[in-house]
């Protein structure tokens, strides 16, 4: 009989029995999740109930409050409030917790807010809910291509896959210029139309013009330019045609502003006078002129002042004793009345 060799054990082991002491700790642990976790009693919906994503309910990122948030808006019907003020009333977490929920709902896409302008030119800001939200694209600015060693270059990350083959350096260039468009200059759209005055005139035009260079003495956002002012001179002439005073032109154009900052204060301007404007004023029929008073004569008879049309008249006094004297009849004139 030979020596045993020590490094071998004396009876060998199956590997079924070398894994069992891992298949029993992994089912305690099974059973011990099974024992403690949750368990679902179902019961299904048919009215009354929202549909919500496992995406926004299991969110990786997302805080408690903001998928609860998110949850509570989705379940509101279209155009009902969900601002901070109105969500602090109905929830106790208060105004910073809600939020700053809000804020993490925006981040991920689940909500969005847009401003719009409504029919009596105030601008509001609407909340849009998602439930099914994109992720966000953001414009990247182009990446120079990564040179590799002195012979060639690749693409910048997830633009290739892997293994593609790589194009010489000197087609680099012919390849970044094909694929990289100009930027097209942003259009500038045209300010509404304003009402026109019936009679333009130069006195009328230059007090609206003033008016309009002093409005952002009483708020700085109402800064004009020359061409804006131009533009909306003839809308503030039309005003005060009809019997607007300048006070009155200057109140309507700068109270109950949006408190959101102005982007275009012309446009809101322009649409401003439009929409306000004042109707004519009543109609006035014209008053008939007074009889022409002749300035002061002194008779020759008699020295008297009297008014006539020319020196050298007689006063009615005069003419009447004069007609009995002769006899004859004698034209008197209204308008010369001693």
């Amino acid at each position: 009989m030979g020596t045993p060799d020590p490094s071998v054990p004396p009876h060998a082991q199956s590997a079924v029995a070398a894994n069992e002491p891992h298949s029993r700790a992994n089912a305690r642990t099974r059973a011990r999740r099974s024992a403690y976790g949750v368990i679902h009693e179902n019961t299904r919906h048919t009215t009354r109930f929202t549909v919500i994503g496992n995406h926004l309910a299991q969110h990786p990122e997302l805080s408690l409050v903001a998928i609860a948030l998110a949850v509570h808006i989705q379940s509101l019907p279209s155009n009902a409030p969900v601002d901070i003020k109105t969500l602090a009333e109905r929830f106790p977490e208060g105004r910073d917790r809600i939020a700053a929920g809000l804020r993490e709902l925006e981040t991920h896409g689940y909500l969005r807010r847009v401003r719009e302008r409504t029919p009596t030119g105030r601008i509001v800001t609407r909340t849009i809910s998602c439930n099914q939200p994109k992720a966000p694209q953001h414009r990247k600015p182009a990446q120079a291509p990564v040179a590799v060693a002195s012979t060639g270059m690749v693409d910048p990350p997830n633009c290739n896959t892997p293994g593609k083959s790589v194009a010489p350096a000197e087609s680099a260039p012919a390849e970044h210029t094909s694929h990289s468009k100009p930027r097209e200059p942003r259009k500038k759209h045209p300010l509404p139309p304003v009402p026109q005055p019936a009679y333009p005139s130069p006195t009328l035009l230059r007090t609206a013009t003033d008016l309009l260079a002093t409005l952002h003495q009483q708020d700085p956002r109402l800064l004009l330019s020359a061409c804006d002012t131009t533009h909306l001179a003839p809308g503030v002439a039309a005003w005060l045609q009809r019997d607007v005073p300048p006070t009155a032109v200057r109140h309507a154009l700068t109270t109950d502003l949006p408190p959101e900052g102005l982007r275009r204060p012309a446009a809101f301007l322009a649409h401003r006078l439009a929409v306000q404007l004042p109707p004519p004023p009543p109609f006035r029929a014209p008053t008939e002129p007074l009889p022409a008073r002749h300035p002061l004569q002194n008779c020759e008879g008699c020295d008297r002042a009297f008014h006539a049309p020319e020196p050298g008249a007689r006063c009615r006094d005069c003419r009447t004793a004069t007609a009995d004297s002769t006899g004859t009849p004698t034209d008197t004139d209204p308008s010369s009345i001693p």
